[in-house]
């Protein structure tokens, strides 16, 4: 059994309630796909952009891959 510490636990937990509300502001219609898509693309710019920057650039890297393969997949936003 894996054990996770409260960064990872916390970053977990971070993410979900994200993807909630971005199914959420979908469901109700108060942002469409497109609006979501790119909400999640500037999400991964940012961290691309400042994987460069300073001394966490792995970490901004992973992140922004991560965001990619979300955005890829489709996870965060229902489609028929």
């Amino acid at each position: 059994m894996m054990m996770l510490d409260h960064k990872d636990i916390s970053g977990i937990a971070a993410l979900t309630i994200c993807e909630a509300l971005l199914l959420a502001l979908n469901d109700h219609k108060i942002l469409p796909e497109r609006e979501i898509m790119g909400v999640l693309k500037d999400a991964a710019a940012t961290h691309d952009e400042a994987a460069g920057l300073d001394s966490d650039s792995k970490m901004h890297q992973d992140v922004a891959d991560l965001i990619n393969r979300i955005i890829a997949g489709g996870n965060s936003v229902r489609r028929p």
